[in-house]
């Protein structure tokens, strides 16, 4: 199965919220890269600390936290895709943005995922700080 087919099965977990089948889309060793400087960022290693991350989105934003992928293209074992997430959070300006995550495959699995926002200091205050 191509990097590109991993990916795309991360997609589609992440869509349909099946967290059994998104935790099986990452290397037991996967790093995210949750970049900038609120609550939520930093690195989450392994695919339960990955999963609770992703958690915290949808707890932080009541659940309204979405993610939709534009597009993807694929290099050997790098996959990029563009993407648009929104959420809101009472208090806060609605955060919509688009992004680019990069997602490196190894042995049929996500082994790191690197994220960019197009506005990450609105996306830090959207968040918060610890």
């Amino acid at each position: 199965m191509s990097a590109i087919d991993i990916v795309g099965q991360y997609g589609a977990a992440m869509a349909a919220g099946d967290m059994q089948a998104l935790e099986a889309t990452f290397a037991a060793d996967a790093v995210w890269h949750q970049p900038g400087g609120s609550q939520v960022s930093g690195d989450k290693v392994g695919p339960s600390a990955i999963i609770a991350h992703l958690g915290r989105f949808m707890e932080l934003s009541g659940g309204t936290f979405v993610l939709d992928t534009d597009s993807a293209t694929e290099s050997g074992a790098l996959v990029s895709a563009t993407v648009r997430f929104r959420a809101v959070r009472e208090g806060r300006a609605d955060l919509v943005q688009h992004g680019v995550d990069v997602f490196r495959v190894a042995d049929g699995r996500i082994a790191e995922v690197w994220l960019i926002s197009e506005d990450q200091q609105a996306e830090d205050a959207f968040w918060g700080h610890a």
